[in-house]
């Protein structure tokens, strides 16, 4: 039987700032919109940290009974390392999605009925990306849910379901976010090539290769910078945003240096605090401006 401890790393505690940071950054768009809404914004996060958590089960569930995890480099996953059962692993990423769900009914409920389906296509995507017959995430389009769902969606959402519209400004910050959110993503299928090769996950990072996939790493981070500093025409407080520049350079320093298996395993944390530190600076910044 897993432990305490053993669970909470199963939840992959390293992507939190995949949730955290677009709902920050989706309060400070409505902040900019003058709709801010503190107790939305806690359902959104609910719904967020809710998603996120139940599709990092539902991919230790899926990938530990293909046997995709049986070696593996990256941290403990629960049913391929033997330490909980695969149906205990699924009755956890149920209750999580369940919980995300059941925040998300509330702030549809409050804002508008729409939302509802888009809430589906996200518990959907979550248990797609790894799980049925065909996973999108074996198909190298795992980048491209974590940019829309984790980008688009969860910071034009948050802004919506506040201002009840959204703006140019929470779009920048949607692209933004769906940048970083996608080099954690990138980060860890590049540490995981040799393995996924091996065990059959052609993810994107697989497909392009390491070089390639290193530079795209580079490629999502330079983007993000770009687009803060175009945040700049709506106030200039968003230079703000580039106080997480430091923590950017540190998160590729050994994705440039070429490093490679549990060498890359802090880039996963560097580029999540990147993210997360950013989202702060630049909703602190929409608030002032």
């Amino acid at each position: 039987m897993a432990t305490f401890a053993q669970w909470v790393e199963g939840a992959r505690p390293r992507t939190l700032p995949n949730a955290v940071a677009p709902v920050v950054a989706g309060t400070g768009a409505a902040a900019w919109l003058g709709a801010a809404s503190w107790w939305k914004a806690l359902l959104a996060l609910l719904v967020a940290v809710g998603f996120i958590v139940g599709v990092n089960y539902a991919n230790d569930y899926s990938d530990g009974i293909r046997g995709t995890d049986d070696v593996r480099a990256g941290p403990l996953r629960l049913v391929g390392s033997k330490v909980a059962a695969p149906k205990a692993v699924l009755t956890a990423a149920i209750i999580a999605l369940a919980v995300g769900a059941v925040a998300g009914l509330t702030l549809a409920w409050f804002s508008s009925p729409w939302l509802i389906p888009v809430g589906a296509a996200c518990i959907a995507g979550a248990w797609l990306y790894t799980g049925g017959s065909k996973p999108y995430g074996y198909l190298g389009l795992g980048e491209v849910a974590v940019f829309v769902f984790f980008g688009l969606v969860a910071v034009l959402g948050t802004q919506y379901t506040q201002a009840l519209r959204v703006d140019w400004v929470g779009l920048t910050l949607a692209v933004a976010t769906g940048c970083l959110s996608s080099a954690v993503l990138v980060a860890n299928n590049l540490r995981d090539i040799p393995t996924d090769k091996v065990s059959g996950k052609i993810t994107l990072a697989v497909r392009l290769g390491d070089a390639k996939t290193r530079v795209l790493f580079q490629a999502l981070l330079v983007v993000a910078v770009l687009l803060t500093l175009a945040l700049m025409l709506a106030t200039p407080w968003c230079a703000a945003g580039l106080v997480a520049l430091p923590l950017a350079v540190r998160a590729a320093k050994p994705v440039r240096s070429g490093l490679g298996g549990k060498d890359l395993i802090p880039v996963l944390k560097s580029t999540g605090l990147t993210m997360l530190v950013w989202a702060i600076a630049v909703a602190a910044a929409l608030f002032v401006g």
